[in-house]
Formats: C-alpha cells, structure tokens, sequence
C-alpha cells in the first residue's frame, strides 16, 4: 500500500495519497497517534491532509473493516539558509548561483521574486540553482521551498547590462598611457575594461562614466569591452591607437 508523498512539512499540510485495496469508507487515517483530514476516499485510495508531527511516524488507514499495517512517512524541519554565494547578476538570468545552509536535500524550487528555477542538490548542506531571469533590474527576495517547507530572508539585486555611448578620446599612441574618459549607463558595477583585449585600469566616476588609462596597443582601431554585474558592452573600433611617426 504505497503512500506518495513519503515526507513533508514538520508543520503538516502535506497532501498525501495512501493507495491499495478495500479502502473504501475510510473513518480514519492516523499519523502516529494523530489524525489526517481525509480529502478523497475510493476503494483503492486516500488523500489526506497531513498533521503536524516530528520524525518518522506509521501511517495507518482505518476502515469498517479493521485498521491497515502502517507506512513510514518522514516529518521534514523547514530548510535554512547560511548563505547566498553571489548576491548580484545580470538582469537576463543564466548566471549559477550557490546556496549553503541545512534541510536543502528535498530542495524542489528556488524563487527570485516572482520567477523560480528547479535547483540542483548537492548535498544536504548545499544547492546550486541557475538564476531565472528579472522582470526589472533591482533587488527581489530568495525563497527556497523543500519538503519541509520554504525558508527566504536573502535578497538578490538583478543588473541591467551596461551601454556605452561615448569614447573620449577616441584616439591616442600605440605606448599606451591616453587618459580616456569612457561614458554609458549602468557603469557602476564594473569589474573590468579592455582595449583590444589588454585589461586597461580604471575608476569608476558614477554610472555613467568611467575613466580609464589605455595599455599599449598595435596601430588601428581596438574595441572598448566593458564588464559589470549586469554583463559586457563593446565599441566595435571605440580607440583607434596611432603609431609614432619615424624618420
């Protein structure tokens, strides 16, 4: 006579179906010395309600015609949460974002605001999830459901990716070294900045601008790459290094 879910919520209110035979007319399902609130009754099944309870308890149908042998069902705590591994991403989603904490194993859905994404377990202790994507860029809660139940309290800032619009100058010497002020949106969480593909140093002035310093480069036209939380932005050809003159 299988029971399906086998675990849920030590709170209750876990839907469980117990099937087999001659269940028809039900008057009681016991949870331990507990009872359920049956739901449905046909004569080869039972849905119930489940009652609050702790650890495994014997799960026991009883009829006019005599009470069943007993099925496991284990009572599942609420998860917790220690901590989110990145706090921040792009407002697309796609990023992998690890989450610590104990009672993760039934782990079946992560929430970020109002989208959710099926994670992975790893183990009790840890899950990886990959990051839905935002409805708009700005914080949401993280809400982690298990079979015991959901557990939030972190939150997760989307990013929207970044622009850029303006490169000035747009033109300096193969040696490097040309003060660049480079101007867009959605600056403020640059992590890098290259010019041809050499890491440039920067300083981030406000969301809208950065100033940078280019590294040396070969003679021609290079693309400006910024990167943020949000994501990346190219210049196709934004700073054109121009070779010293010989004689």
């Amino acid at each position: 006579m299988p029971i399906s879910p086998n675990q849920g919520s030590t709170g209750g209110g876990t839907t469980v179906t117990i099937t087999g035979v001659n269940l028809a007319g039900a008057t009681a399902v016991h949870f331990g010395t507990k009872l359920a609130t049956i739901t449905a009754n046909t004569p080869t099944s039972v849905t119930v309600t489940s009652p609050s309870g702790a650890g495994t308890v014997g799960v026991t149908v009883t009829t006019a015609g005599g009470t069943s042998n007993p099925l496991s069902f284990f009572y599942v705590g609420a998860p917790f949460k220690a901590a989110l591994g990145t706090s921040s991403g792009p407002t697309a989603g796609g990023n992998t974002v690890a989450i610590s904490g104990t009672g993760l194993a039934t782990a079946t859905s992560v929430a970020f605001g109002a989208n959710s994404a099926t994670p992975t377990v790893v183990s009790d202790s840890l899950i990886d999830v990959v990051v839905p994507a935002g409805t708009a860029a700005g914080s949401v809660g993280v809400t982690v459901t298990t079979a015991g139940g959901s557990n939030n309290g972190f939150s997760y800032t989307y990013v929207d990716a970044p622009t850029v619009t303006t490169i000035t100058p747009s033109s300096g010497p193969t040696s490097g070294g040309t003060a660049v002020t480079v101007t867009g949106t959605g600056l403020t969480t640059t992590q890098s900045v290259t010019v041809g593909g050499t890491v440039a140093p920067f300083t981030v002035i406000n969301d809208t601008e950065l100033s940078i310093v280019t590294p040396p480069g070969t003679a021609g036209a290079a693309d400006v790459v910024v990167t943020t939380t949000g994501g990346s932005a190219t210049a196709v050809g934004g700073f054109t290094y121009t070779a010293a003159p010989g004689i």
